[in-house]
């Protein structure tokens, strides 16, 4: 599995303690010192949707210009905000032999996870 996130958020941080306590093994991927790339950031939005995977709750979304919010409608739109604005993206983002499995925390779906 592939925890994709930046280390000092807290959301990410309660998704490691969940991973470490339920003993499941996971690389750590801070995507602030790897960049995401184009085709990844395609992969998953195909996966889940722009939807699912843009965070209008934080600091970076709610800084942007109205046009540019109002501009994001689709895939595509999300997906070039996503590459200028990394932290736009819902964090964590786990993944198990590609295949998005959750986006964002939420402990129930964590609990589900198979070890």
């Amino acid at each position: 599995m592939k925890l994709y996130g930046i280390p000092n958020c807290d959301t990410v941080k309660k998704a490691r303690a969940h991973l470490l306590g339920a003993s499941i093994e996971y690389e750590f991927i801070d995507y602030k010192k790897q960049p995401l790339t184009e085709p990844l950031l395609a992969d998953w939005l195909k996966q889940v949707g722009w939807q699912r995977l843009l965070k209008k709750t934080g600091p970076t979304w709610g800084k942007l210009p109205a046009e540019v919010k109002t501009s994001i409608n689709d895939d595509a739109s999300a997906l070039s905000l996503m590459l200028q604005h990394p932290n736009v993206i819902k964090r964590p983002v786990l993944i198990n032999n590609g295949k998005v499995l959750a986006t964002g925390f939420n402990e129930t779906e964590y609990n589900n996870l198979k070890r």
